[in-house]
């Protein structure tokens, strides 16, 4: 793991590289076809986690969009919105009121059943803590708006503590991180290892363009991971998928762990 700290920034190569071809996803079958194909897919989802004995799931902003939030990719998303010279969409209500949605609580029950063995985020919207993941089980890449984070140590305090200091002696800054600045180095490299350690890894709501945290599909499937895609939009690696999701996510990740409990003799 190098000691120089990688910038947030988007990738817009076509295709990682240095990875086995896997064939295009097929065009999904339409009407009552693609109903038994989501549940075909469901099922060998839900049948994935039950052999993995490695999961760690990635989230990108689209896991947030059911509840309210923009994403960056979509078609009505900040950066897409950015690119065409517009403002960003305007926000419903403060950040700090949006609730966690079926997606955010389907992967706390993975955390609960003792399946999920890591969780990396690209959100700083706080909602995977307020579900309900244990602050050891995740690596937040851009940050948390709740969050400040020590200059020196990279302590993370909560922003209602008051403080503008660190036990160390650092200053205490926004935890948040935009394109163009390092990603905390600690979470950074918690990212690497799981990826590397994991032998299934789910990718949720990420057209995984941004780098560094786009690079840890690339170091699953590097390991030997299998790779697993719900994501409404095209992202670069759907073509190493052995699996992929077009639908949205509400509909899909509730029903795999649902069935999931099953397999494992839990419902």
């Amino acid at each position: 793991m190098p000691v120089n700290l990688p910038l947030c920034r988007p990738d817009r190569s076509l295709a990682p590289s240095g990875l086995p071809f896997r064939r295009p996803v097929d065009i999904l079958p339409c009407g009552d076809k693609m109903e038994r194909d989501l549940e075909e897919r469901i099922e060998t989802f839900a049948k994935l986690m039950f052999k993995s004995r490695y999961l760690v799931v990635f989230t990108g902003a689209g896991i947030s969009t059911e509840s309210g939030l923009p994403d960056f990719r979509g078609p009505d998303g900040l950066w897409t919105r950015k690119d065409k010279g517009l403002p960003p969409p305007p926000m419903s209500k403060p950040w700090h009121l949006f609730e966690p949605n079926k997606g955010h609580f389907a992967i706390v029950e993975l955390q609960n059943m003792g399946k999920l063995k890591f969780l990396i985020s690209q959100n700083v919207d706080n909602l995977h803590l307020k579900s309900g993941i244990r602050p050891s089980l995740i690596a937040e890449l851009h940050g948390n708006i709740t969050k400040l984070r020590c200059t020196r140590c990279e302590m993370v305090y909560d922003r209602w503590c008051g403080l503008s200091s660190c036990r160390c002696g650092g200053q205490l800054v926004s935890s948040t991180v935009d394109f163009g600045q390092p990603l905390p180095d600690r979470d950074l490299m918690l990212a690497y290892e799981h990826s590397r350690k994991s032998d299934l890894f789910v990718v949720v709501g990420s057209s995984l363009v941004a780098t560094p945290a786009a690079d840890m599909p690339r170091e699953a499937l590097r390991s030997g991971a299998k790779l697993v895609i719900l994501n409404q939009g095209d992202t670069p690696f759907d073509r190493y998928a052995h699996l992929r999701f077009y639908e949205r996510i509400g509909d899909v990740l509730p029903a795999a762990v649902k069935r999931l409990k099953i397999l494992m003799g839990l419902e």
